[in-house]
């Protein structure tokens, strides 16, 4: 039967179990294969796979025949766990199994707003332990350090001691019925994945793509990141009139377009 987009519904996704500090969960993936360096996308703060612009980069793979890898963090999606249980270590420890197993070679890695954080963190690991690069990686309003930088910093003296005293906050948002709840833990765990405090070479091609007009991950902070990558290899495409989504088709074009030209 086909879904609201016109296309057949998609067959159950596959499992992996990832392992962290003794426990495991069932991620899961969807694989489309075809050839070149295998796309991989990773989702943002309480996104999934079958999100628009997962599933436009999807339809893009399909009809240009490459091997593209979704999957849920956990706690999203049809992943296991309760996502006020996760952390920014325990969804790059998701990310980093799935790469493993479905695209260890040369990636090209798409990272839409946290998940450009998970995106570069992933990639420098892969340099440290003296593994290749990605192929490149393409930055969706990248937000890396957000908890610090985007949330904590930012957050109104009640809130902080709600998060100090509580452990949680409840945020609303505009991109789900129900508020997104901010953990204490999800604050100090990110703080041991800060990137924007010195220079960031990830060894590889990196294109950031930033709406002007985003209210939740400011172009102000997509500098910080491009003023800390190398020179040789590092685009930064501003749409003036772009929000935090960058879901309308010209904004689909663009992004299609530079995970194209990665390879």
């Amino acid at each position: 039967m086909p879904n609201e987009t016109g296309r057949p519904a998609e067959p159950a996704p596959e499992f992996i179990t990832v392992e962290t500090d003794g426990a495991s969960r069932r991620i899961a993936v969807r694989v489309r294969e075809g050839a070149g360096p295998p796309v991989v996308w990773l989702g943002g703060f309480r996104s999934d796979m079958g999100a628009t612009k997962a599933m436009a980069v999807d339809a893009w793979a399909e009809s240009a025949g490459r091997k593209l890898v979704r999957f849920d963090y956990s706690g999203h999606g049809a992943s296991d766990g309760d996502f006020a249980d996760g952390t920014i270590s325990a969804w790059l420890a998701d990310a980093e199994a799935v790469i493993a197993i479905y695209a260890a070679e040369g990636p090209i890695v798409i990272g839409s707003s946290m998940g450009g954080w998970i995106a570069c963190l992933a990639a420098r690991n892969r340099c440290l332990r003296g593994e290749p690069p990605p192929a490149g990686l393409v930055l969706i309003a990248p937000a890396l350090d957000f908890t610090e930088s985007l949330m904590w910093d930012r957050f109104p003296r009640e809130v902080r001691e709600t998060l100090l005293r509580d452990g949680v906050w409840y945020r609303p948002t505009d991109y789900a019925p129900v508020p997104d709840p901010i953990t204490l833990a999800l604050i100090e765990d990110g703080r041991r994945h800060r990137m924007l405090d010195g220079p960031i070479d990830l060894g590889c091609p990196v294109h950031i793509l930033q709406g002007m007009e985003d209210p939740d991950v400011p172009h102000a902070h997509a500098f910080r990141l491009f003023d800390r990558l190398p020179k040789a290899g590092a685009v930064l495409t501003l749409i003036a009139d772009g929000d935090h989504r960058l879901s309308r088709p010209q904004d689909i074009r663009r992004l299609v377009a530079a995970v194209a030209e990665m390879g």
